[in-house]
């Protein structure tokens, strides 16, 4: 949208200008659209990282850091939170409204009757070293669902479109369980279509064929408010490579593998499995205040992790909602396990502390989820998996919706180059 107002931009070097549009969105700052910048002064722009270009436009997710708010498609994630489902918030996503009893009792039969994996994928896995890392089956296993479903894959087909997302939110946990239980040796678990989608996919990872699984309400209850609260998160580095992998035409099975791999990096998804390495490196509760002094020494390169987010400058709005379901889990689940207790010790201190308080260093949702997920039994490296599970929703929504935008072209970004400038090619005898 652009409310026909533009700035100018003068090269005081040669005396070219442009007049670049001001575009403006339903809410948040205003845009300087930039793209015909080059064609009147010759010059590109350099954002490095992005941090101040808006590569797309979108309806999906809104975020303001600075006061603390994300919403998706205009819900603030803590009605969400309270009122909702991750299977009603990915049907949001997916739609763009809220659906009403008929339309979810159709997307939820459609969810649950495409959990299913082929039996020749579940042999996919046998190819793999027994300690691969799970996010590694996970990118290699959902990069293949390519090979299953090309024959009815138009990406220019909205009804293809629509039964891909289907097919990738309800098979992601049927193959996210499938990583687990391969590494560690147990017979896969098919799906258990009369359980709801997160009972369903904890009797995957943890049933046995020995004996029934039981499960505390709690459990299922927090799982899904991770699933809720990390479903989406606009253009963060994930989507973004959603969306440049989508924008070549690629499907959406490549294109989400290639969200996976983006989300295993330790500065994005798996920073909550940083959680966990920090709190086994502190070690006890006692050490928890000499940590805290070296966290603070800028001559000390150790760094807690967890606190703090490069978006939310004042607080993490989904810290705030998972921290009360943190306490909750602990309590009910009755856990005793050394690290935890490092973290609630850890958590009270930060909270406590004039340095944390002062730089609004505070826990981030990434510090509670790894909590959440050890203390309900997933190991550490599945925690970027169970992010990768939660982001589907999300990815797929973004990878939809940019392929329902006219106009939308393949991402190139351009740069600036620091390298060697022309020279004549010497022959290696006389180099």
């Amino acid at each position: 949208m652009s409310d026909s107002k533009s700035v100018k931009l003068v090269d005081e070097s040669n005396g070219r200008s442009s007049e670049l549009p001001l575009l403006t969105g339903t809410i948040g700052p205003a845009c300087i659209d930039i793209a015909p910048l080059y064609k009147d002064t010759g010059h590109f722009t350099y954002d490095p990282g992005f941090g101040s270009t808006a590569s797309t436009k979108s309806a999906i997710t809104y975020i303001d850091g600075d006061q603390g708010v994300l919403m998706y498609r205009g819900y603030p994630i803590e009605q969400l939170a309270e009122k909702s489902s991750f299977l009603e918030v990915s049907y949001l996503l997916l739609n763009g409204e809220l659906p009403n009893k008929s339309q979810f009792a159709t997307f939820e039969n459609d969810i649950t009757h495409h959990t299913m994996i082929h039996e020749s994928l579940k042999r996919f896995f046998e190819g793999f070293h027994h300690d691969a890392h799970p996010m590694a089956m996970l990118a290699a296993s959902v990069a293949s669902l390519s090979a299953f479903y090309h024959d009815d894959l138009d990406v220019d087909n909205a009804e293809d479109r629509k039964l891909a997302a289907i097919r990738l939110i309800a098979k992601m946990p049927t193959i996210a369980a499938a990583c687990y239980r391969y590494s560690v040796d147990w017979p896969f678990r098919y799906p258990r279509n009369n359980l709801e989608y997160v009972d369903r996919f904890l009797h995957m990872m943890f049933e046995v064929p020995s004996e029934p699984l039981t499960l505390s309400p709690v459990a299922a209850k927090a799982l899904d408010l991770l699933f809720i609260l990390h479903a989406d998160h606009e253009q963060n580095a994930s989507t973004s490579t959603v969306r440049l992998v989508g924008s070549t035409g690629a499907n959406p099975y490549a294109s989400i593998a290639a969200g996976i791999t983006a989300l295993w990096g330790p500065a994005h998804g798996g920073a909550n499995e940083a959680v966990l390495k920090m709190l086994e490196e502190i070690g006890t509760p006692d050490k928890v205040e000499t940590a805290v002094k070296r966290a603070k020494d800028k001559n000390d390169n150790f760094r807690l992790m967890g606190f703090g987010h490069r978006v939310y400058k004042n607080f993490d709005p989904r810290a705030k909602i998972i921290r009360e379901m943190c306490h909750k889990v602990l309590a009910e689940l009755g856990v005793n396990d050394p690290l935890l207790d490092v973290a609630m010790k850890l958590e009270e201190a930060a909270l406590k502390d004039d340095y944390f308080v002062e730089r609004k260093l505070y826990p981030n949702v990434d510090f509670y989820s790894g909590i959440i997920y050890k203390a309900l039994g997933i190991p550490t490296e599945m925690f970027t998996v169970m992010f990768a599970i939660a982001r589907t929703a999300g990815w797929i929504a973004h990878w939809i919706e940019q392929h329902e935008t006219p106009g939308s072209r393949i991402g190139r970004p351009r740069q600036l180059y620091v390298g060697s400038d022309k020279r004549d090619y010497t022959p290696m005898d006389k180099r």
